[in-house]
């Protein structure tokens, strides 16, 4: 039996948000539940119910009340709330709980000093780059682009564009040139915030000719607006505007403009990998409801908490966040480079900002237990409650770092979902105890499935990972694709009505899921198919290895194929029959035998998109004979020169 690490406290209902919407239920609904389990089968069953009481318990201000929920459960093109108006950008910054002095965005930078804004200054600086965007011409339906990174500005400008009814994009800073047209060249943005460049560490980055160049790319632009970020001395270049100057002082008062529920709040893009990046459209409504949901209910954030994600602008994480006022949570955003100068910085900073809920990645989790770090011993983490692990599966000894190392009373909550839905589907909840590397349950919701070869549902065995009915944060649909085409394509295309993700998952009898990596990166020998992720743990768990990519070549005759890792070593070392083994050893103990490889090849760097996400499939094709040119778009990529060794290693390898 799998190991529990934490335990919810015996007066868990009486503490907890998910507890108040129970008592809630059970008021103004009639409805009483023995467990969780049963909470989530109603979720998922009774749609209609469990999404107007998400509305109704969290008093959603709406400018025309809705009258039906769900007009339409197909999948793709349900239709949630279709009579009712509202504004993404208004609940947000009602900011339940909060007084006008409190803090509410809490920023550290390696760039400037910290910068604090509390609710009336957060509202107030919304007010007047709202009225700024109105002066140049933006309106419903326009779309407002950031260049620029997890910084109050950002978040100001995100808000200021949905209370006009517009569209918001952001790229991160470090996106190439390529990247960020190959995303803002499909919807056109006629307005351009960018910043002059960032610091990551000590090392400045100038960004002044990348952002010409995007400008250059973009005809559909009418104005640029320049955040003198890395040189505050530096005026903007002479056809632009500074931030000051949209963000200038106006009698204009505050206005929301109402929108329908799926109106077009902002555009996410996947990876881009194999093609262009497709552009993913949320709604203001979908959004809203979902993150309320996730942030009070699931991780149980509320007014007196200070709520930290490391995260970009260019992932969907930072989205997350930054709903967090929208459930009363002060909001903690960093910028920089999270290793320097040690990877203790971001512990510290959860000490001298005082957080409470500390999110992060598995990669950085898993980089601090192998640097031997005891967050706890070099911060004080007394009000860390809540530890949020996302980006990629965390395996168990992850888990057991965190209560060994980070604290013993804090609930550690792995989850997974994606830029698709915006949200986490599957992740932790205050009322169930947290078992060593399981995500503890299924969020509520969420009609989340495991489905065998011949598509049945099973429970216990490892499944592709299907969504069975609709949720409001699903996309409203892909960016200029108005027949649907491509987002059926995307993820309709297999089981037809249902949702499938691309990641393989086993779901226990208790709910329990583990996610074992991308069911396109498949492992399948002799039938028997192998997640990636618990590859990578084993291996990565070695002293010797940084970072490692495994690919699973098959045999067109049905035989058990290829199976080929690649390692990157820690600095001074080479791959010798000695490590070969070594690696070969783990695999077999702590797996089986069907995960040794067939080779083993040291390489300098895995390749890695720009949200830090191993390319396991252009690996794959580079290998079996696709040119790199065509095999991945080097623009999405962290890191495009790692994919020249495999090109290289194809060619040496005898033709099949």
């Amino acid at each position: 039996m799998t190991d529990v690490l934490w335990t919810p406290p015996a007066d868990v209902l009486q503490r907890s948000r998910i507890g108040t919407y129970l008592r809630w239920l059970a008021e103004h609904r009639g409805l009483e539940f023995a467990d969780y389990e049963a909470l989530w089968q109603w979720s998922v069953t009774d749609l209609d119910a469990f999404w107007r009481s998400i509305w109704d318990h969290f008093e959603v201000v709406a400018h025309t009340p809705p009258t039906a929920t769900l007009a339409s459960r197909d999948m793709p093109g349900a239709r949630w709330f279709p009579d009712a108006t509202l504004n993404y950008a208004e609940n947000v910054l009602r900011m339940p709980g909060r007084a006008d002095d409190d803090p509410v965005v809490i920023a550290y930078s390696q760039t400037r000093a910290p910068v604090t804004l509390t609710a009336a200054e957060l509202r107030e600086q919304v007010r007047r780059v709202a009225a700024g965007l109105r002066r140049l011409g933006v309106g419903t339906g326009d779309r407002v682009a950031a260049y620029a990174p997890n910084i109050p500005e950002t978040y100001v400008l995100l808000l200021a564009t949905a209370s006009l009814g517009a569209t918001f994009s952001s790229c991160a800073p470090e996106f190439g040139t390529r990247s960020v047209t190959d995303r803002w060249q499909q919807i056109e943005p006629t307005v351009l915030v960018a910043v002059d460049g960032y610091r990551y560490g000590d090392k400045p980055v100038d960004r002044r000719t990348e952002v010409a160049a995007i400008r250059a790319a973009l005809p559909s632009l009418r104005h640029t607006v320049s955040i003198a970020y890395l040189d505050p001395s530096a005026p903007p270049p002479a056809d632009a505007l500074s931030w000051a100057d949209l963000a200038a002082p106006t009698d204009e008062p505050a206005a929301f403009t109402p929108v329908p529920f799926d109106h077009p709040l902002y555009v996410l893009y996947s990876s881009g990998t194999t093609g262009l990046p497709k552009p993913i459209v949320h709604g203001h409504g979908g959004i809203l409801l979902e993150h309320l949901k996730m942030l009070a209910l699931h991780h149980d954030l509320g007014p007196a908490d200070r709520f930290f994600w490391f995260t970009t602008t260019g992932w969907m994480m930072w989205n997350f966040l930054v709903s967090g006022p929208a459930v009363g949570a002060t909001i903690v955003l960093f910028d920089g480079n999270p290793g320097h100068p040690d990877l203790g910085v971001l512990w510290r900073l959860a000490e001298e900002t005082g957080t409470t809920y500390f999110g992060t990645s598995a990669p950085y989790l898993l980089a601090c237990r192998k640097a031997g770090l005891v967050p706890r011993e070099i911060a004080d983490l007394s009000a860390l409650r809540g530890l949020g692990s996302t980006g990629a599966p965390l395996p168990a000894e992850g888990f057991s770092w965190v209560y060994e190392s980070v604290g013993t009373d804090l609930q550690l909550q792995s989850l997974s979902g994606g830029t698709d839905v915006c949200t986490g589907f599957v992740g932790g909840v205050p009322l169930l105890p947290v078992h060593a590397g399981e995500i503890t349950c299924r969020a509520l919701g969420a009609r989340v499935e495991a489905r065998s070869a011949d598509g049945t549902p099973v429970i216990g065995e490892l499944g592709e990972l299907v969504i069975t009915a609709p949720m409001p944060s699903m996309p409203v649909g892909f960016w200029n694709d108005p027949d649907g085409s491509r987002y059926r394509e995307a993820y309709f295309d297999v089981y037809p009505g249902v949702w499938r993700h691309g990641d393989w998952i086993t779901i226990n009898a208790r709910g329990g899921c583990v996610i074992t990596g991308r069911s396109d990166a498949t492992l399948n020998r002799g039938g028997v198919r192998l997640g990636t992720a618990e590859f990578y743990s084993v291996v990565e768990g070695l002293d010797e290895v940084v970072d490692s990519v495994v690919v699973h070549l098959e045999d067109d005759e049905g035989g058990a194929g290829e199976l080929l890792l690649f390692v990157v070593l820690a600095d001074g070392l080479t791959l010798d029959d000695a490590l070969r083994a070594t690696i070969s050893r783990e695999l077999r103990t702590a797996l089986s035998p069907r995960h040794v490889p067939d080779e083993i090849h040291q390489v300098r760097a895995v390749p890695r998109t720009l949200s830090a996400k191993k390319l396991e499939v252009p690996v794959k094709r580079i290998l079996t004979g696709t040119p790199v040119d065509q095999a991945a778009a080097k623009g999405a990529l962290a890191n495009p020169d790692s994919l020249t060794a495999f090109a290289t290693l194809a060619q040496s390898r005898p033709t099949p």
